[in-house]
C-alpha cells in the first residue's frame, strides 16, 4: 500500500486545490511533475511526456482552427444568418440562437460562443421591447399611477439606447394608451423572454461542446485516458465520437428549448399563427436589425471563403479517417501511423501560410506589375494570443494523473473497495453515475471533476465486469452539463454577469435541464449507443488490465495471508 496511499495523497491534494482553486488550476495540474517523481511514484520520464500527447495535438489543432475563423469574423456571419432564417418570434429566435451557439461551440470554445452570441442576443431584444432599464421600471407595482406614468415619461427619452432610434420602439405614447395594469403585464412578460434569450445561450454552448472530441476538454481526456488505461481500445475517434454524440446534442437541444421556451414565455399560439399588434411591429424592427447587421458585413470576401473550405476539409476528413461504421481513408496508410492529430495538424498548418487575400495572376507573367500584399490566413502571434495554454496544461495532469493511478496500483486498490457496486444493475449505474457526476461538476472544474473520477469509474466498470465504455462516456458527456449556478462553467458566469438574470432563474431553469440531460444520456447509452460500440459484451481490449489487477490482487492476498 505504499505507493498507493502516496499517489492517493497526490490525487486528494490536487483534488482539493482543483475544487478550491487554492491555486491556479494548471499549476495544480503541473503537481505530478514535482511530486511523483520526488515520492518515488513515477520518474520523470514518464511523467513529463504525459503533458503533450496526441489528444493535446488534437485539441490545439481545433483551437487554432477555431481562432482563425474569429480572426475573420466567419462565426458572426454564421450567427447572423441563422437568425435570418429562424424568425424574430420569441420561441424561434430562442431555438435559432440555441442552434447557433451549439454549432458554435462544438468548434469555438464554450466560453467564446457565449461572448459573441450574447450582444447580438442582447441588440435583437432592444429592439423587440426597448430599453433594459425602462422595462425593469415598468416592472414595479407603484400605488401612485401618476407618479409611474411619470417615472416612464421621463427615463424613456434619457435612457441610453445601444441601437439606432429608428429600430427602437417608443414606448411611451403605448404606455400612455394602457392602464399600469396592462403594462406591467406586459412589461413582465417581455423581461422573462429576455431572461429566456440570455440563459439559452450558456445552455446551448454547453450542449453543443458534448457532440464533438475538440469541443470540450472532458472528451479528450475520455480519449486519453482510454489510451492510457486501454491501449487496444480503438472505438473512440472524432467520427465515431461525432456519430453517437450529434444525435445526442440535438435531442437535448430541442427538449431544453420547449424547457426554456415554455418557462419564459417563448411557446404561444403567436408561433403559428399571425397576430396585428404592436408585438408584431417590434418583432418587424428586429428583423430588420438582423437584416441590417447581416448587410454589413458585406459580400463573402476571400479570407472568409478560404476559412470555410478548410474548416470544412478540416471537419470531413476528422470524421472520416476512421468512422468505425464504414471503412475511412486511413486505411491507405500503415495501420496505427495516422491519427486524428495528424489530420488536425496538416490542416491547421496550411492555415499559416495560405494567402488571406486572393493572389493576382498578372504578377506571375510579369514580375514588375502590382501584387497583392501578401497576409497568411492566421498568423503565429495570434494563434498564441487566442490558444489557452492554461488548458492543454490542464489535459496533461489529468493524463499525468491517470498513469500514476495505474503505475502505482491506485487504481487496482479503488477497484476493490468498489466490489459492493457490483449489485447495482449497470442501467441504474448510468444514471447515477451521470447525475453523481454532472452535481459534482456544478461546483467544480468539469476538467478537474472527470480527471479525478474517471479512472474510479473505469476501474468500477472493470470490477463489475461491465463494458467500461458503458460507465466512461456518460461521466464524460454528464461532466458538461453544469446548469444551476452561475459558477458551475465560464458561460454561465458570462451570462450572470450580464446582470439580468438571478440565481434562482439558473436553479430553476437548470435542475430540469439537468435531469433532462441526465435522462438523454441513458437513454443514448441503452439505444444506438450500445450498438454502436457493442456495450452489452465485456471487450477483449479490456481483458488484459483485468487479467492484471485480478492478479495483483490475488498476489496482494497471497502476501497477506503468508504474513498473517
Amino acid at each position: 500500500m505504499k505507493h498507493e496511499g502516496k499517489c492517493l495523497y497526490v490525487v486528494l491534494l490536487m483534488a482539493v486545490y482543483w475544487c478550491t482553486e487554492a491555486l491556479p488550476l494548471a499549476v495544480t495540474a503541473m503537481l505530478p511533475v514535482c511530486l511523483f517523481p520526488t515520492m518515488g511514484i513515477l520518474p520523470s520520464k514518464k511523467v513529463c511526456p504525459q503533458y503533450f500527447l496526441e489528444t493535446n495535438f488534437l485539441f490545439l489543432s481545433g483551437l487554432v482552427m477555431a481562432s482563425a475563423i474569429e480572426e475573420w469574423g466567419l462565426h458572426r456571419r454564421i450567427a447572423l444568418k441563422v437568425l435570418k432564417i429562424v424568425g424574430v418570434k420569441p420561441a424561434w429566435l430562442i431555438l435559432g440562437m440555441m442552434i447557433t451557439s451549439s454549432f458554435l461551440s462544438m468548434w469555438l470554445s464554450n466560453t467564446a460562443t457565449t461572448a459573441m452570441m450574447l450582444p447580438i442576443a442582447n441588440a435583437i431584444l432592444e429592439s423587440l421591447f426597448g430599453n433594459l432599464e425602462t422595462l425593469k421600471e415598468n416592472c414595479k407595482d407603484k400605488s401612485d399611477p401618476e407618479g409611474d406614468s411619470q417615472v416612464n415619461m421621463h427615463v424613456l427619452p434619457c435612457e441610453k439606447q445601444v441601437l439606432t432610434t429608428e429600430n427602437t420602439p417608443d414606448w411611451t405614447d403605448r404606455s400612455e394608451q394602457k392602464n399600469l395594469k396592462e403594462v406591467r403585464k406586459e412589461a413582465e412578460y417581455q423581461m422573462k423572454v429576455w431572461k429566456g434569450f440570455l440563459i439559452s445561450i450558456p445552455y446551448a454552448a454547453s450542449i453543443g461542446g458534448t457532440a464533438t472530441l475538440t469541443g470540450t476538454a472532458p472528451n479528450l481526456i475520455l480519449v486519453g485516458q482510454l489510451k492510457s488505461y486501454f491501449p487496444e481500445c480503438d472505438l473512440i475517434n472524432f467520427g465515431s465520437w461525432f456519430v453517437f454524440a450529434f444525435p445526442l446534442m440535438l435531442l437535448f437541444l430541442i427538449l431544453g428549448w420547449i424547457w426554456i421556451a415554455f418557462l419564459y414565455g417563448g411557446l404561444n399560439t403567436r408561433l403559428c399563427i399571425s397576430k396585428h399588434d404592436e408585438r408584431e411591429a417590434a418583432e418587424a424592427k428586429a428583423k430588420a436589425v438582423i437584416d441590417e447587421d447581416y448587410k454589413k458585413l458585406g459580400p463573402i470576401k476571400f479570407a472568409e471563403g478560404s476559412i470555410t473550405f478548410f474548416f470544412i476539409m478540416f471537419a470531413i476528413l476528422l470524421f472520416t479517417r476512421d468512422p468505425k461504421f464504414v471503412t475511412g481513408w486511413s486505411v491507405f496508410f500503415t495501420k496505427g501511423y495516422v491519427s486524428d492529430a495528424v489530420t488536425g495538424v496538416i490542416i491547421i498548418s496550411i492555415l499559416f501560410f495560405f494567402p488571406s487575400q486572393c493572389p493576382s495572376l498578372c504578377w506571375w507573367f510579369d514580375s514588375r506589375a502590382s501584387n497583392t500584399p501578401y497576409v497568411p490566413l492566421l498568423s503565429w502571434r495570434k494563434a498564441q494570443e487566442c490558444v489557452p495554454w492554461n488548458i492543454i496544461l490542464l489535459l496533461g495532469g489529468g493524463f499525468a494523473m491517470a498513469k500514476g493511478c495505474e503505475e502505482s496500483g491506485l487504481a487496482v486498490w479503488i477497484g476493490n473497495h468498489l466490489q459492493p457496486l457490483a449489485q447495482v444493475p449497470p442501467a441504474v449505474a448510468v444514471i447515477l453515475i451521470t447525475a453523481f457526476i454532472a452535481c459534482f461538476t456544478e461546483f467544480a472544474s468539469n476538467t478537474a471533476t472527470i480527471i479525478i473520477f474517471l479512472p474510479v469509474i473505469a476501474e468500477l466498470a472493470i470490477r463489475v465486469n461491465v463494458n467500461p465504455l458503458y460507465f466512461m462516456i456518460p461521466a464524460t458527456t454528464g461532466c458538461s452539463y453544469a446548469f444551476m449556478l452561475p459558477v458551475s462553467t465560464p458561460p454561465n458566469s458570462i451570462a450572470f454577469a450580464s446582470g439580468h438574470l438571478m440565481v434562482k432563474d439558473m436553479v430553476k431553469t437548470g435542475f430540469v435541464m439537468n435531469i433532462l440531460g441526465i435522462l438523454c444520456v441513458s437513454l443514448a447509452m441503452n439505444t444506438w449507443g450500445l450498438h454502436m460500440f457493442s456495450l452489452h459484451t465485456y471487450p477483449d481490449w479490456a481483458r488484459p488490465l483485468n487479467a492484471s489487477s485480478a492478479t495483483v490482487a490475488t498476489h496482494a492476498m497471497a502476501t497477506m495471508n503468508m504474513t498473517g
